[in-house]
């Protein structure tokens, strides 16, 4: 424990800083006037000087021994020893102060009274106690003071050491889950894709190779998504789940036969966080997915909106051929309910509700960065509630990159730029 000199707390006040002041100073007068002259004067100055203590408390005591001499400066320099026990907080840079006291006063009376050796010893113990009783008071509250912020470290450094172990424990669980992929599942899963490899490649009926081949990439997917569930995956290079696959995601719908259109999905920028982007994927994959098991046939429409501040996903299918349409949202953490708890993390919003029509629409809203100044339009956004739009000069679109997608042979989707 080093040395220190406190500060004055915040929550002292100007009343206690009085009060500090007044209630020695009326002990002294209530005193009497003492053996000299001067035993007042010298004690009520020290008394004025208290406030000081916070940031010179050894220099307050000394001013405090003249009094002590005088033999009305106790009341002032039980204050200040008090002041230098909660400053040191250890015992020795504390005694010789203590012994200083005692010395001063004692030796004073001997001066100036004649005793005998009864009362001598009375006062020396006297003198003792009146100068060790507050330094010690200070002494023990910095120690406590000093126990309590040792305990909230210790505390502190338990629960981090809690939290690593539990962390090493969901790090060795995962280890081990994707150990069991490997071995299990990635192992039928990569049968499943040799086999339809091979089918592809003996079949002569074309519609049967192309099937083969879908069944081949959706398996490598498939395999691939969930490794990156259980945090497997280092990079995105084994999966694109962002808005550059959505191409492909509709492609792929338009496969199943349903009948769906993308609209503004390469009119959003570049700029948009990757986790934005791969709830914005997830939200159209399993939208497409509850449309093609409740309103199989309707037509989809997949509209993306980039707003000042959001955005937005709004995905909407007609009336089922069927005459009545339901939507099961599952079990919670699942279908639309995993993706509002989804979408709810990143600060956005999801609303899904019929339509008019006999459809039904499902609608998120995801915080986004706004567009740079060279890009939004000038007024865009200020009282209309209207979409940002880009304002460029027609010069400056041969040098506009947009990003585009391409599959490549295992179902993933890289990123390419093509200028105008």
């Amino acid at each position: 424990m080093s040395n220190r000199t406190p500060t004055v707390p915040g929550r002292r006040t100007w009343q206690l800083l009085v009060l500090s002041v007044v209630i020695p100073a009326a002990v002294v007068c209530l005193s009497g006037p003492g053996p000299f002259r001067w035993s007042m004067a010298a004690a009520l100055g020290a008394c004025l000087i208290l406030p000081l203590r916070y940031v010179r408390p050894r220099l307050v005591l000394l001013a405090c021994l003249p009094g002590l001499a005088g033999g009305l400066g106790w009341p002032a320099a039980m204050v200040s020893l008090y002041a230098i026990g909660r400053a040191t907080g250890r015992r020795m840079p504390t005694m010789p102060w203590i012994a200083l006291c005692a010395a001063t006063s004692f030796i004073a009376v001997l001066l100036s009274e004649s005793l005998s050796w009864q009362r001598i010893l009375v006062t020396a113990v006297a003198c003792g106690v009146y100068s060790l009783a507050p330094a010690v008071l200070g002494l023990l509250i910095t120690t406590r003071e000093q126990l309590q912020s040792s305990l909230r470290d210790l505390e502190a450094a338990r629960e981090a050491t809690v939290a690593a172990r539990e962390e090493v424990a969901r790090a060795a669980e995962r280890d081990r889950i994707g150990r069991e992929i490997h071995d299990a599942v990635g192992h039928h899963a990569t049968m499943i894709a040799v086999g339809a490899a091979a089918l592809a490649a003996t079949s002569k009926d074309e519609q049967t190779r192309e099937t083969a081949e879908r069944l081949r990439v959706l398996a490598k997917r498939a395999l691939a998504e969930m490794r990156a569930a259980l945090g497997l995956l280092g990079t995105d290079s084994e999966l694109s789940s962002g808005i550059a696959a959505l191409p492909e995601l509709v492609a792929r719908a338009r496969e199943s036969g349903m009948k769906v259109e993308l609209i503004g999905a390469g009119k959003l920028g570049d700029d948009i966080p990757l986790g934005v982007e791969r709830t914005v994927y997830r939200l159209i994959q399993e939208t497409l997915t509850n449309a093609a098991k409740h309103a199989e046939g309707a037509e989809v429409e997949v509209r993306l909106e980039r707003w000042a501040t959001e955005l937005r996903v709004t995905v909407t299918n007609g009336p089922p051929p069927r005459p009545k349409m339901t939507i099961t949202t599952g079990r919670p953490g699942g279908g639309l309910a995993g993706l509002a708890e989804r979408i709810g993390v990143l600060g956005g919003r999801l609303r899904a509700r019929p339509t008019s029509k006999g459809g039904f629409s499902v609608q998120g809203r995801l915080p986004c960065p706004p567009l740079p100044w060279h890009v939004a339009a000038p007024g865009a956004l200020r009282n209309t509630g209207a979409p940002t739009r880009a304002a460029r000069p027609e010069g400056e679109l041969r040098d506009t990159k947009v990003a585009s997608s391409r599959a490549t042979n295992d179902g993933s989707v890289t990123r390419a730029a093509r200028a105008h």
